[in-house]
């Protein structure tokens, strides 16, 4: 499993994003010389986290492009309204295409699933914590 921790859940969700990518490959091996999009929307901030770390995960085993940080555009953890839209985040990625030799990959890692997934709040910030299928 990987966990992220921060004073707000933004941060929270932004360190296990960066840990979930430093499982993949050294960020210190990586230039910020282009940037992803990555879109996720959930029912709740579990399925919200689940879905942006797969979303994440995608941008690097299918597209080939490696992070070094993670800058939200939009992050609403909250339904805007009583059956409205769900929850949903809009981030850029900042890396480059993985390079052969340089940016040697650990083995993929499989699908995250809410199984094991929780946001925990307490009075010293958030911790998310995922854990992967695979």
């Amino acid at each position: 499993g990987v966990s992220g921790k921060g004073p707000t859940l933004q941060d929270a969700f932004a360190q296990i994003g960066l840990g979930v990518l430093a499982l993949t490959v050294d960020p210190g091996s990586v230039e910020e010389r282009e940037t992803r999009a990555v879109r996720a929307h959930g029912v709740d901030p579990v399925d919200l986290l689940v879905n942006w770390l797969n979303e994440c995960l995608y941008v690097l085993d299918v597209e080939g492009f490696v992070a070094r940080r993670i800058e939200f555009i939009a992050f609403v953890p909250h339904p805007a309204a009583l059956g409205g839209e769900p929850m949903r985040l809009h981030c850029l990625l900042h890396g480059q295409e993985a390079e052969p030799g340089r940016h040697d990959a650990a083995p993929t890692l499989g699908a995250f699933s809410t199984k094991g997934a929780a946001i925990i709040e307490s009075s010293q910030g958030v911790e998310a914590r995922a854990v992967t299928r695979g």
